[in-house]
């Protein structure tokens, strides 16, 4: 016997439809976009359950079986093989109306033993956005592997290195593209522990107090690639912190990531010069036919502040309910969720993609960091060194002579022994006790780069080791990627092999 639909459905509770205005504004987006994105982890999760609910013997052995082949062939049809009815709450309603109106009530209907629609459906998103997390893993491997050459190729050109927005002291591009790929590292670190918060499994939770037949949560667990259990049930369906800890992470990296192209906006002005995007990587003006716009900087600008705007959406979303299972706090982040995934790929491909268009202008560089004035506490340091005054002596006697050297318009490598000496004499009444050729050194932005040997300075040996070092830690992590990756895809392969063997049973 197969029931006709009306006889077996969700809403007996209630006498009426759906209201017209609740279908367009509520449950209609909500039912589309679910179809879109958790079709797949949704039923890979009915795969499983049904597997376990068997092997506990909680079900007849020929109704699994039976249940078992209908979902696979509706896996392999697909979920335009269903047609949406906007009567229906979610996409969980049609699937169950599919098996039902093919296998009867019956039979169909133990699919759903020992099991909710809260545990269902907070399942299905962990599985949605884990495959996302690995992506902008993926994506953000690249970007620090485009970083870390870019340090490695660049780390000898000189250039200044600012501090609210003056020169400071002397760098090297490959210097900054290192910072940048430590700043890179540890955004892998949170969006990664992320991942683990993310991958434990609240299915067997059931509606919030899990159940009493007798199911194994841990078969699902291992069937569904999840790496633990969401333990307590209330806490399975009421907690959102998988969401709210990587939309954060994700924003925290957008933020990072902006920094950058702001100081990258800046160096590709004419005024600056210092570096020039392919021509791929450019727009032009509709009217101005001189312009070269570095249209993916604004790109990843403007982004970065969709993904702080996807993090605060995602904890408005829980912040207002009830620590229970509600559907603002279910599913009022899933959307924004997944879209600062994409849009995280997105910011980390177009970045990485126009930092390898980028031509660098190293005699720019070089002559801001000999004209500007970036190398006064080296000389400082000198004065201190070969002296023997102190510190605050030094900086007194460098400090007047740029006042005195801006007056008359000098760049700094203009500045001559005899001005520091004059300096000194003015000031404390006495010789400035440096000799000219190590004043001179002192002055060489290149000089004042070799000097920095200290752990994490701009030394060369010292950055040859901070890249080596950095390149070991991203292979690292890209093994624990593939790990992560290998450890759902095989789970999806045992999945579907076991749920197949027991579907040929019938």
């Amino acid at each position: 016997m197969n029931p006709a639909t009306s006889d077996v459905q969700l809403r007996e509770r209630l006498s009426k439809d759906p209201a017209a205005i609740l279908v367009e504004h509520m449950s209609g987006p909500k039912i589309r976009h679910q179809f879109a994105v958790a079709f797949e982890p949704q039923m890979e999760i009915h795969l499983a359950h049904c597997l376990m609910l068997m092997q506990q013997e909680i079900i007849p052995q020929q109704d699994g079986a039976t249940i078992l082949g209908k979902l696979l062939e509706l896996c392999d049809n697909g979920a335009d093989s269903i047609e949406i009815d906007y009567t229906l709450e979610d996409l969980y309603s049609h699937i169950e109306r599919h098996i039902v109106i093919a296998l009867g009530a019956d039979v169909a209907g133990r699919l759903h033993t020992a099991r909710s629609r809260n545990d269902l459906g907070v399942t299905t998103w962990r599985m949605a956005i884990r495959q996302r997390l690995l992506d902008v893993r993926e994506s953000l491997l690249r970007l620090r592997a485009v970083t870390l050459d870019l340090a490695e190729a660049h780390a000898e050109v000189v250039m200044p290195g600012y501090t609210h927005s003056q020169h400071a002291q002397p760098i090297t591009l490959g210097y900054y593209m290192a910072a940048f790929a430590d700043v890179l590292e540890r955004d892998a670190r949170r969006i990664a522990a992320a991942y683990t918060t993310n991958n434990c499994n609240p299915l067997g939770a059931a509606a919030l107090t899990t159940t009493g037949f007798p199911i194994n949560r841990q078969t699902t667990t291992d069937l569904l690639g999840f790496d633990g259990l969401v333990e307590n049930g209330f806490d399975a369906v009421a907690s959102r912190d998988d969401s709210e800890e990587a939309s954060c992470a994700l924003a925290v990296l957008g933020v990072h990531l902006a920094r950058v192209a702001e100081d990258l906006f800046v160096w590709h002005t004419a005024e600056f010069g210092l570096v020039e995007f392919g021509d791929d990587f450019a727009n032009v003006s509709s009217i101005m036919p001189q312009k070269k716009n570095p249209g993916l900087l604004e790109f990843v600008k403007k982004e970065a502040g969709h993904l702080i705007g996807s993090s605060t959406q995602v904890l408005a979303a829980v912040k207002g309910s009830w620590f229970t299972d509600a559907s603002d706090a279910s599913d009022g982040g899933n959307e924004p969720m997944l879209e600062a995934c994409a849009t995280a790929i997105a910011c980390l491909e177009v970045l990485a993609g126009g930092l390898q268009s980028m031509e660098v202008r190293a005699e720019r560089m070089l002559d801001l960091a000999r004209t500007g004035y970036g190398t006064m506490t080296e000389v400082a340091d000198t004065i201190v060194r070969e002296s023997g005054v102190s510190f605050r002596v030094a900086h007194n006697i460098v400090g007047k002579t740029v006042v005195a050297a801006l007056a008359e318009g000098l760049a700094a490598d203009e500045l001559t022994h005899d001005m520091f000496e004059r300096a000194s004499q003015e000031l404390f009444n006495r010789p400035l006790g440096v000799s000219p050729e190590a004043l001179h050194d002192a002055l060489d932005p290149a000089e004042n780069i070799r000097r920095r040997t200290v752990t994490g300075g701009t030394a060369p040996a010292e950055m040859r080791r901070m890249i080596a070092a950095g390149r070991e830690r991203l292979a690292t992590d890209r093994a624990r990627l593939e790990a992560d990756q290998g450890q759902v895809k095989e789970a999806r392969a045992r999945l579907f092999a076991e749920a197949r063997a027991a579907a040929s049973q019938i």
